[in-house]
C-alpha cells in the first residue's frame, strides 16, 4: 500500500506507493507535505507540493533544463515515467500539467520527439 512516515516527531502519516517516485530507506529524513487529513483522523502525505505550487516549481525546472540544453529536451507526455522522473524528479501527471501550462503560455512547443523552447 505504501510507507508509514513520522511527521516532525508529532504524528504518523501514509505515503502511497503509487505516489512515490524515488527510492526510500527506513529512517531517511525527507521533506514531505500533508496532502489530506481524512475524516478518520489519518493523514495522507506526498513528497511533492500539492496543487498549483507543484506545477509552478516543475515549470521552472523545465525552463531551466531547456535553457541549459540549447532549447530542446527529448521528453514528451508520451515519455516513460522513469525518463520523466530522471529528468525532473516528478510524476508523469505533474510533468504533463507543467508542460501544458508552459504550452498554454506559449513558452514551449510540444513536438513528436520532445519539447522545444520558443525563442522570443
Amino acid at each position: 500500500m505504501g510507507y508509514t512516515a513520522l511527521i516532525s516527531k508529532s504524528g504518523r502519516g501514509v505515503l502511497y506507493k503509487n505516489e512515490v517516485f524515488q527510492a526510500l530507506k527506513k529512517g531517511q529524513r525527507i521533506m514531505g507535505f500533508i496532502k489530506k487529513i481524512r475524516e478518520d483522523g489519518k493523514i495522507d502525505l506526498c513528497l511533492q507540493k500539492p496543487g498549483y505550487d507543484a506545477i509552478d516549481g516543475v515549470s521552472h525546472k523545465i525552463m531551466d533544463q531547456l535553457k541549459a540544453r540549447s532549447g530542446f529536451i527529448p521528453a514528451t507526455d508520451k515519455s516513460s515515467t522513469e525518463i520523466i522522473y530522471s529528468l525532473f524528479g516528478v510524476s508523469k501527471k505533474t510533468f504533463k500539467k507543467a508542460i501544458g501550462a508552459l504550452y498554454k503560455n506559449r513558452l514551449i512547443d510540444i513536438e513528436s520527439n520532445g519539447i522545444r523552447l520558443i525563442k522570443k
